[in-house]
């Protein structure tokens, strides 16, 4: 099994949740109180309202009380949302470790960027597998102690290299799937059955230039600015809700290989902060759009 360096300092244990649900007078107060009442401590607390549908959101992480035990304070604040709050909640703690796979091809910079980043400790998880439709990044996967397993998708055979995956995931008991760049479409059938969020990098800012080639599309329409997108992965392509953006400028003088290579920078940075977000359970879906909480 891969962990963290064993020179990553082990963080203190707390609860995290997410909230949301239609607004109510008091719901910050009283999700506060019920901590206090079992002897927790607040650490951090954020909130948002969606004016338009009337939609509550909130973040809260707190200690829990010396001595209690984490899964039933976790079921205990579940209970508590749902038939007193009448809130849908999460509930995580800091010490976990989700299990993730990276699905690659042949680009390889988000790959060694999400890997040396993790390695560093920024990243509170196990990468578990290294996913892949090529060979070729096999040796720096295996050089950094990490299973590789080479999935071909031949023509007419994605269907059964989606049951590989699918298969691999489940064995490997995967909760969170980064496609660092992985250049084939998942069907809705592979992330319907997943079972995990798939977290996807897309080289544009979208919902422009979505779908294949978005730097000669950018470049054939002359834009100034090019992006990047990091987004959970729907059964519609390039569509699912976003997770974090940016962008740069360029001029009519760069031309399509500039803009891949500028891109480039903007695709580690995004994702990298996505994936960070997200292992944080700083990220609350609700429709197609997200709350990302400070």
């Amino acid at each position: 099994m891969t962990r963290l360096p064993a020179s990553v300092p082990a963080a203190p244990l707390t609860l995290v949740a997410l909230l949301h649900g239609p607004d109510q007078r008091g719901l910050v107060a009283r999700a506060a109180g019920w901590i206090f009442q079992r002897g927790g401590n607040i650490l951090h607390a954020d909130q948002h309202r969606d004016e338009e549908a009337g939609v509550f959101f909130q973040r809260i992480e707190w200690v829990p009380p010396a001595g209690a035990r984490v899964p039933a304070e976790e079921k205990a604040f579940l209970a508590y949302a749902r038939d007193e709050l009448r809130m849908q909640a999460t509930v995580t703690d800091s010490l976990r470790r989700p299990r993730v796979a990276l699905f690659v091809s042949k680009a390889d910079h988000c790959f060694h960027d999400l890997i040396l980043r993790w390695r560093a400790g920024e990243y509170p998880c196990e990468i578990v597998a290294v996913v892949s439709n090529h060979r070729d990044l096999a040796p720096a996967a295996r050089g950094y102690g990490l299973k590789f397993h080479h999935i071909p998708v031949e023509p007419g055979r994605k269907n059964a290299a989606e049951k590989r995956q699918l298969a691999l995931v489940r064995r490997l008991k995967v909760e969170l799937i980064i496609l660092a760049r992985y250049m084939q479409v998942l069907s809705g059938d592979f992330l319907a059955a997943a079972g995990c969020p798939v977290i996807n990098i897309h080289h544009s800012f979208l919902p422009a230039f979505a779908g294949g080639r978005p730097y000669h599309q950018a470049h054939a329409r002359g834009v100034k600015l090019i992006g990047a997108t990091a987004h959970y992965a729907t059964a519609v392509l390039d569509d699912g809700p976003i997770i974090h953006q940016d962008v740069t400028r360029v001029t009519h003088r760069h031309g399509v290989d500039e803009l891949i290579h500028k891109g480039r920078d903007l695709e580690k940075l995004v994702l990298a902060q996505a994936v960070h977000w997200h292992l944080e359970n700083r990220v609350l879906v609700y429709g197609n759009k997200t709350v990302v909480f400070d």
